[in-house]
């Protein structure tokens, strides 16, 4: 028996710039991804996340994007305090900062992050980046919610 919640799959994106997150959200949305709840603050989505996945019965997020641009080292603080839930969930954790070298990468991809994604000056470039991002997304999946 299946718990059919109504609820829709979606991404939870936690950008602290309000343009930044609605630019992002129309390039995810073009490319096919499913429904964006943006949380301007990494409060509002840790506190969001905690309810949200302590309930069985709700839908959780396909993936979560952070792209904190506070401080510099923003995105990790946000990866260390989250990864644990998140992968004990089987939720990816996607991370959108600027382009940063082998080393950066690696220390997010080693905190927690599933993937890390580039932000781009170029709109072309930008739109790459959002495409692939949807890929991810749609590659982690869970087979359980096919047929809901």
């Amino acid at each position: 028996m299946y718990l059919v919640s109504g609820d829709q799959p979606f991404i939870a994106l936690i950008d602290d710039d309000g343009h930044s997150a609605h630019l992002l959200t129309r390039m995810l949305l073009a490319h096919g991804a499913p429904d964006v709840r943006h949380f301007n603050l990494p409060t509002a989505g840790e506190a969001f996340l905690t309810a949200t996945l302590a309930d069985a019965n709700r839908e959780w997020p396909g993936l979560v994007i952070v792209d904190l641009k506070a401080h510099s080292g923003a995105n990790l603080e946000f990866v260390i305090r989250n990864q644990a839930l998140l992968r004990q969930k089987g939720i990816p954790l996607a991370v959108m900062t600027q382009p940063m070298d082998r080393a950066g990468r690696e220390a997010l991809q080693e905190a927690g992050a599933s993937v890390v994604f580039f932000r781009q000056a170029d709109l072309d470039a930008y739109r790459h980046e959002a495409a692939a991002m949807v890929s991810f997304w749609a590659r982690y999946q869970r087979l359980d919610a096919v047929g809901m």
